[in-house]
This record gives structure tokens, C-alpha cells and sequence, in this order.
């Protein structure tokens, strides 16, 4: 169970997006990747989970499931929470011929009382808060039990409150699933509560790699900047027409 990247790079019209970016993520460990937007956050976990191809480089994970967290839960709007959450068991053929109606039942229960969801499976996403919309998109992605989870900026849109619940459960879930994560943020408390290591990214490539505690050190200039969220340091934001 663990994520091995080597010296990935991905280019999009010219631009190089991921510039030979390298990172290993062992079971039961999770690693926060942060940056300015459009530094190549949330295109490694596509690369990782194969949405993309990357021109060179090596991308190694364990046998087994890869579960993606997208940012704003996708949940099927015309589906209720426990479609949503059976839906891998019931697309999938491996998955649909080994188990039975009553059995994904359970499955779906037991996953969204770990989420602490307990008793709403008929409801629709519409029904949900944005909070429980995204832990129903936890339940949802550990329900083929993964042995690698990687969630793309999984704070996003909710109030403080709602944040510290969703960061409590990506803990939680590491140690449920002894999975190896990979969290995309840009939120300070998020790294604090849940990574073991991290690394930042400006223009694609890897300007820090360490601790959240050597990151909140500031002793490097990238996480000084970021830190401190000042205009002042090496990466500049570029205005767009």
C-alpha cells in the first residue's frame, strides 16, 4: 500500500505543467501537496489515479484500488446516498459478482456509520449539507476498501466548523484503512490535522518537501511566502485577461 512517484512530468499546450516531480507515500501515511493555484496540484492526483497519461516519468502504486475524493463530492444528483455509495459495487463486474444485495446493504451501513452518516440512506445529495455531501463522498470512495485514497482539496467551500469535522475523518480513515493518502489543499489547518509530510509546488516543480512542523518553521522562502500569505517572495501570481 504505498505511491511511489519518479520524475514525472506533464506538459498541456506547451506549457509544462509537472516538472520531474518525485515523491514516495507509504501505507498509512499522508502527504499534504500545496501551492498557489495552478501550480500542478490537482493534476498529480489525475496522473496518479490515471485520468491523465504523463509524458515520461514512473508512477508506482501498490496492487489494489485507487480511490479519488473529488473537490465538490460529484455525487449523482439522481441517485440517493446509498446508490451513490454502491454505485462501484454495482458497475464493476468483479466487485457486483461478489456480492449480494444484502451484503453492499451492510457494506453501504457500515461505511457511513464510519463517516458518522448512520440512517441516511434514502436521502438525496440535495437533502445533504455540503458537509455530509462529502462524507458521503468518503464513504463512497472507501466502499472497495483502497488501498490508496487521494482527495482533491477536500475543505473546499465549507465553514470553519465543517472543515475541522472532514479533517477529523481523513485521519480517521488513514487509520481505518491503513491506506496510503495524498491530500491537495490550500488550507493551513488542513496540513496541520492530517499530513505527515508535505511538499509545495510552484510552476510544477518541487520548491519544499518535508514535515508540517519544518513547513510552519518558515526557514525556506517558498513556505515563508506561503505561510505568512504574502505578496512578497519568490512566486508571483500571475494576473489573467
Amino acid at each position: 500500500m504505498s505511491i511511489e512517484v519518479k520524475n514525472l512530468i506533464k506538459t498541456f499546450d506547451d506549457k509544462r505543467v509537472i516538472d520531474n516531480v518525485s515523491f514516495k507515500v507509504e501505507s498509512g501515511e499522508t502527504l499534504a501537496i500545496v501551492g498557489f493555484s495552478g501550480s500542478g496540484k490537482s493534476t498529480i492526483l489525475k496522473l496518479i489515479c490515471g485520468l491523465l497519461t504523463p509524458d515520461s516519468g514512473e508512477i508506482i502504486t501498490s496492487k489494489g484500488d485507487i480511490a479519488m475524493v473529488f473537490q465538490y463530492s460529484a455525487l449523482f444528483d439522481s441517485l440517493n446516498v446509498a446508490d451513490n455509495i454502491a454505485f462501484a459495487l454495482h458497475e464493476r463486474k468483479e466487485l457486483r459478482k461478489k456480492n449480494k444485495k444484502k451484503e453492499i446493504r451492510n457494506i453501504v451501513t457500515e461505511k457511513l456509520e464510519l463517516v458518522g452518516l448512520k440512517g441516511i440512506e434514502n436521502k438525496f445529495p440535495s437533502e445533504l449539507s455540503g458537509g455530509m455531501q462529502k462524507r458521503v463522498s468518503f464513504a463512497r470512495a472507501i466502499v472497495t476498501e483502497p488501498n490508496s485514497i487521494l482527495y482533491d482539496e477536500p475543505t473546499a467551500g465549507l465553514d470553519p466548523i465543517s472543515s475541522t469535522l472532514i479533517e477529523d475523518y481523513i485521519v480517521r480513515l488513514k487509520a481505518e484503512t491503513n491506506a496510503a493518502s495524498v491530500v491537495v489543499t490550500h488550507q493551513m489547518s488542513t496540513i496541520n490535522r492530517t499530513a505527515d509530510k508535505v511538499i509545495m509546488l510552484y510552476q510544477g516543480k518541487v520548491v519544499f518537501e518535508g514535515t508540517p512542523k519544518e513547513m510552519m518553521r518558515q526557514d525556506n522562502e517558498y513556505t515563508k511566502q506561503f505561510v505568512t500569505a504574502s505578496l512578497e517572495g519568490p512566486m508571483q501570481m500571475i494576473a489573467e485577461n
